[in-house]
């Protein structure tokens, strides 16, 4: 009998795992062209908590402008030319909520931006946690570690997957410019070596006399 229930609570942990690792979120990767502007909307509740990160991943200095809006239009949150931020905020109206990328001060860069949009508090991992009295057993606090920890390893592996992306980037762009530099070294060798040719083979060409000049 002592089996089945660590067993029933073994299965009960997993599911309130995660069904808290599957709670409310968006997260998008989106292409900012030149002088552009992206919005997004999201319709909320009075008092409830939102938060959102951003990173620019590639495109010119790896800057974005980003501002947020409330239902009245008044800005609660405005950086520009930022590589990365976060910001959290708790409503204090009910309504549209609007938050924005701008690329429009760069003429000529395109700019990949992350963004991971999070809204309302985590639920407990265990039912009635918050308002227990006594303490947690030692399969509850186990469950509550894991679930820890999985939450720490989601955020590590969304960090080095965004620093590999951005390296990437990076490394092409290098790629890029080495490639071209070659292809105009390899043109500028070739037109110094042709101009090389042709002046050594004045230096060796023999200038005959004029005929005019034989006959006097």
């Amino acid at each position: 009998m002592p089996g089945a229930v660590r067993g029933a609570v073994r299965t009960l942990c997993l599911a309130a795992l995660l069904g808290a690792l599957g709670t409310g979120g968006t997260e998008l990767t989106l292409e900012l062209p030149d002088s552009a502007q992206r919005c997004f909307h999201q319709e909320l509740e009075s008092g409830i908590k939102f938060s959102l990160d951003y990173q620019v991943i590639s495109g010119g200095h790896y800057d974005v402008d980003c501002y947020v809006e409330d239902p009245n239009g008044k800005t609660i949150y405005q950086e520009t030319k930022k590589q990365y931020d976060s910001f959290s905020h708790h409503t204090e109206v009910k309504g549209v909520y609007t938050f924005c990328f701008s690329n429009e001060f760069s003429t000529f860069s395109h700019k990949i931006v992350y963004f991971d949009f999070q809204v309302g508090d985590e639920p407990p991992i265990l039912p009635d946690m918050n308002n227990r009295v006594t303490a947690l057993t030692q399969m509850e606090s186990a469950c509550v570690t894991i679930h820890e920890m999985l939450n720490a390893v989601i955020d590590s592996q969304t960090h080095y997957r965004l620093r590999e992306a951005q390296d990437r980037s990076r490394a092409e762009e290098l790629n890029g410019r080495v490639s071209y530099w070659s292809v105009g070294e390899t043109l500028i060798l070739f037109v110094v070596s042709i101009g090389q040719v042709m002046l050594l083979k004045s230096f060796f060409t023999e200038k005959r006399p004029s005929s005019g000049g034989a006959g006097t």
